[in-house]
């Protein structure tokens, strides 16, 4: 059973993986500039995302030239 968090991040993941294909960059890429690893990208944007802090996200969103709330828009 799905726990809501869990659909939260499966979403999350989604629209990174959106924002980062848009940008026309790889999960190698974004860890660059968001300063995290490629593996911490595979994970969010795969079926059983970690739960992500709120300065990741930050992050994330600056890495792909977008606001934070673009990310959380679902």
């Amino acid at each position: 059973m799905w726990c809501m968090n869990t659909l939260i991040g499966i979403k999350l993941g989604k629209k990174i993986k959106e924002f980062r294909r848009k940008r026309r960059i790889t999960q190698e890429q974004l860890s660059e500039l968001a300063e995290t690893s490629y593996k911490y990208i595979q994970r969010i944007e795969g079926k059983t995302p970690p739960d992500v802090r709120l300065t990741t996200i930050v992050r994330l969103a600056k890495a792909l030239k977008v606001k934070p709330a673009e990310l959380l828009k679902f």
